[in-house]
């Protein structure tokens, strides 16, 4: 693998973009939830590195597996994915990421393998990076599919038809790439663009952590069911808003309002919402990525 250290391989970003669109210039492919990551492979072996550079080798040993599929010395671009049921689940693939044991990680390769799903290929005997994306895709398609290395499928123009299909199967989102697009590592590029699926609900504010650091306080959020408030998530509010001055102009409650948290956090009467977009749930029905957009009081 030396020839390949003349280069830090670290992977081409997007920008980010709300609404779906069609366009003939453009593929677009689903965007799967898990780790983005450069594999190195070889008839000998596969190395991986994540999206910041950390050596994920160990943590996937089934992975090795992709090497009987590789005729050359090869570097793709792709997305570490664990599927539960079919679908997604960033919860047990971050399960998998902290396990340290050597012999709990290989038991759960066998229990809850991952896949590389593959969207990209940068080399192969040589640098593909100032190939059309086009091109790269054709070299990509060579390789097999297998049990634990798919590739993305991608469809033309109509980005508005695949992302409806993505909200229905309540999947992350979709990426837009420009087909004749070249690879720029490590830089974000206008030609790949994320549009996630994004999803709003109201929740109660039951309470805050006050940031003082930044000058900004952390919203504690809330569902009521069956007359009994759960805790569903945080969500940062900036500094200098309307309701921060609100929210910390409330009288102090000493009393935990939540059934289900562990940390500490300022109390306060519940008479305010917020509208919080999000992109899913975790297995614990909390908030993943969550951000303000309004509030309203009831």
């Amino acid at each position: 693998m030396n020839i390949w250290n003349n280069r830090t391989w670290h992977p081409m970003l997007l920008e980010e973009s709300e609404k779906p669109f069609h366009n003939q210039n453009y593929i677009f492919e689903i965007k799967f939830d898990g780790y983005r990551a450069i594999l190195f492979a070889t008839q000998k072996g596969i190395s991986i590195k994540s999206r910041k550079g950390r050596d994920l080798t160990h943590l996937f040993p089934e992975l090795q597996m992709i090497k009987k599929w590789i005729k050359y010395d090869t570097i793709l671009d792709g997305e570490i994915v664990l599927f539960d049921k079919g679908r997604p689940s960033f919860s047990k693939l971050q399960t998998r990421a902290k396990q340290k044991e050597p012999n709990k990680i290989k038991y759960l390769s066998k229990k809850e393998p991952v896949v590389f799903v593959c969207f990209d290929i940068l080399y192969q005997n040589k640098e593909l990076i100032n190939n059309p994306l086009w091109q790269r895709k054709e070299v990509l398609n060579q390789i097999p599919d297998s049990e634990y290395f798919i590739k993305v499928k991608y469809i033309k123009k109509e980005g508005i038809q695949i992302f409806q299909e993505i909200k229905k199967l309540q999947l992350e989102g979709m990426v837009a790439k420009k087909i004749d697009s070249l690879y720029k590592i490590n830089t974000r590029s206008k030609e790949w663009i994320k549009i996630k699926n994004i999803k709003k609900e109201y929740f109660w504010i039951c309470g805050y952590i006050d940031n003082q650091l930044s000058s900004s306080i952390t919203l504690i959020l809330g569902e009521k069911k069956q007359g009994k408030y759960y805790f569903s998530g945080k969500v940062l509010l900036g500094k200098k808003r309307e309701l921060a001055k609100l929210i910390q102009n409330l009288s102090k409650q000493n009393k935990n309002n939540l059934e289900n948290i562990t940390e500490d956090y300022i109390t306060i009467p519940i008479i305010y919402q917020c509208e919080v977009s999000y992109t899913e749930r975790t297995k614990n029905n909390f908030l993943r990525h969550a951000k303000f957009e309004s509030y309203r009081k009831e």
